[in-house]
């Protein structure tokens, strides 16, 4: 199964100068709790932004740089790799995101409600090749300023791309 796990504001903003423009517990906390034990993929940047691997999952990372070898990650080159892995969560960024959405299964999304500027964009998904799940309403606190809703989404038979 191929999953796509990202968290946007409006317009779909996922990112400026290279980190989120919020900062929202709640959706570290669900990540936390969808990744842990699973395999993650992500963007050389995204690997970077996050300045390490995460612990209690495996970290793979897609590049075309083949001189790229961060210790405690694995390293792939080709989206036919990926697809090779399995069961594999796509965890950004933008251009690893387009990459896989037309494979994707299952996407997690976390709708926050701001209004931020970004460089950097979650690609548009047709949402009639997707059915709504489960949508979860965020809780609004002291350290979750920003209101804020889980969802996931199956593909529907019949649409991917694959």
């Amino acid at each position: 199964m191929i999953s796509l796990l990202v968290a946007y504001a409006r317009n779909q903003v996922i990112g400026k100068d290279g980190t989120m423009p919020w900062h929202l517990p709640a959706d570290l906390a669900h990540v936390k709790a969808l990744t842990t034990g699973k395999t993650i993929v992500m963007g050389r940047k995204t690997f970077e932004s996050l300045g390490r691997p995460l612990p209690n999952r495996r970290n793979v990372v897609l590049t075309r740089n083949r001189d790229f070898h961060p210790e405690g990650v694995d390293v792939v080159h080709t989206k036919q790799e990926v697809l090779e892995l399995g069961d594999v969560i796509i965890f950004g960024g933008a251009k690893i995101y387009k990459q896989f959405l037309d494979v994707a299964d299952r996407l997690y999304v976390t709708e926050i409600d701001l209004e931020t500027e970004g460089d950097t964009f979650f690609p548009a998904w047709d949402r009639e090749a997707f059915a709504l799940v489960d949508k979860r309403e965020g809780v609004v606190d002291e350290k979750n300023r920003y209101p804020h809703t889980f969802y996931v989404y199956d593909r529907i038979a019949g649409t991917s791309q694959r």
